[in-house]
């Protein structure tokens, strides 16, 4: 990953610095190991961080080649072999040939993959849904299109190192 500073960029406004805040508090509380242990208690998933975030990754997309995955992930590519032969021995993915390139290969969800897939995010609804209980649905509707304009900007507004790394405002999250 790229250790350059970031572009120059005008000085924050209060308001973006309360949803930086904001933001990394609410990651940091999602990504708690003790969270991750009830969620996939919840969920009936004996799988760990890495293999979860694998999982919906692929489930996102079409069938991805390991390397892409690692980018995509912003991990490096031993990572992604690690958990994808975990998520092989436990019958999550499959390895297809690459149509493209018959030569390499693309990492597939199996059945009980979409199904794990399918009961985490359930779980994590659920308790999402407990914790918005109070919310009005037009608020809720308001949210979620914030957060996937912001998801779409930081997108759109990242940028590529010559390495292939992302910085940017994107990567900062």
């Amino acid at each position: 990953m790229s250790t350059e500073p970031l572009p120059a960029a005008p000085a924050a406004t209060p308001e973006v610095v309360e949803i930086e805040r904001a933001l990394t508090r609410i990651t940091y509380l999602s990504t708690r190991a003790r969270q991750h242990e009830r969620l996939m208690a919840l969920a009936g998933v004996p799988l760990d961080r890495a293999a979860v975030a694998l999982l919906r990754q692929v489930a996102d997309s079409e069938p991805l080649r390991p390397g892409e995955l690692a980018h995509r992930l912003g991990v490096e590519a031993s990572h992604v072999t690690r958990t994808v032969q975990q998520l092989e021995r436990s019958g999550h993915v499959t390895r297809v040939p690459d149509p493209d390139d018959r030569r390499a290969q693309r990492i597939e969800l199996t059945d009980a993959g979409r199904e794990a897939v399918a009961r985490v995010r359930d779980a994590g609804a659920r308790g999402m849904q407990l914790a918005l209980r109070d919310w009005e649905p037009g608020e809720l509707h308001q949210l979620a299109t914030l957060f996937h304009r912001m998801v779409d900007d930081f997108l759109a507004h990242s940028v590529e190192d010559e390495s292939g790394d992302t910085v940017g405002s994107g990567r900062a999250l």
